[in-house]
């Protein structure tokens, strides 16, 4: 399941960079976006569970994880349109990096050596990629917007985790979208109603990929594992967005670059290999 999200995740980063460099203004396709898949997540989720309804006490992490996305969207489509794909794809792997730090400072989860020596291997391994492909070239401020997109998904991803503890994925991720899509909608609103429309079908395509596809496993995978395993996961990304990148957008792998791929895969395998704590006995 966190390998499935991680390569939806990542072809997610071409095809958005395509949508906007074909017609889609950022905050208007962002608005529309998740204006659809807010619609989505609450048919599928009224129709299996028939409610809505969480403890008036955790009105308020709704309302931070709705706060959080609705940050990283503005930063993801708007550091996408002034960088690349690939360097949103590459540097979308220092979540685990925050995701520890903060599911550290907050209590979550308690890290080992081997943990951290995976995230620090996988890390350098991206740093590999993105010296070998250059997506460090570019603008100061479109890189500042795209280091804030994976770390507002860490402050999100530690946020929900007691809200994953009491209500299914698919509440959480419907509340949350339409907490979230308030303020984007009324940040988009003039893009909207600028925007044209008249695109083509690859374009249209691209934007149905972008609603359906990388939405549905994340919320799933990290109650299963805890936030900070999962997030390493997102490491492999910017192996498989620069992969579609070169099949998609026309760029190319060099040999640093998939050295930086292994980095990444041995990072994961590193962190999968730990030692897990014996269970005291029971009663």
């Amino acid at each position: 399941m966190l390998l499935g999200t991680v390569f939806l995740w990542a072809l997610n980063v071409t095809v958005t960079k395509y949508v906007l460099n074909h017609g889609f203004q950022p905050l208007a396709y962002a608005a529309i976006r998740y204006f659809a898949a807010t619609g989505l997540f609450w048919t599928f989720t009224y129709a299996r569970e028939r409610s809505f309804a969480i403890r008036l006490s955790d009105t308020k992490l709704v309302a931070l994880a709705g706060a959080l996305i609705f940050v990283n969207q503005i930063c993801f489509v708007y550091g996408i349109k002034l960088t690349n794909a690939s360097t949103m794809g590459l540097l979308l792997g220092t979540t685990p990096i925050f995701i520890g730090i903060l599911s550290t400072l907050f209590g979550l989860e308690l890290l080992g050596r081997r943990f951290w020596a995976g995230a620090v291997l996988s890390f350098a391994g991206v740093g590999l990629v993105a010296s070998g492909n250059g997506g460090f070239s570019g603008r100061v401020g479109g890189l500042a917007l795209v280091i804030g997109t994976p770390l507002t998904w860490a402050a999100y991803s530690v946020a929900i985790v007691p809200l994953m503890r009491r209500y299914s994925p698919f509440k959480i991720s419907a509340l949350v979208l339409a907490v979230g899509w308030i303020p984007l909608a009324a940040a988009g609103a003039r893009q909207v109603l600028d925007q044209g429309y008249h695109f083509g079908w690859a374009t249209w395509l691209g934007f149905a990929y972008a609603v359906v596809g990388p939405l549905f496993l994340w919320f799933t995978a990290i109650d299963r594992v805890g936030p900070s395993r999962a997030a390493l996961f997102a490491n492999l990304q910017p192996f498989f967005a620069v992969l579609f990148a070169l099949l998609l957008l026309g760029e190319h792998l060099n040999r640093w670059e998939i050295v930086g791929g292994v980095g990444i895969g041995a990072g994961i395998l590193l962190e999968r290999t730990r030692r897990t704590p014996p269970e005291p006995p029971g009663d």
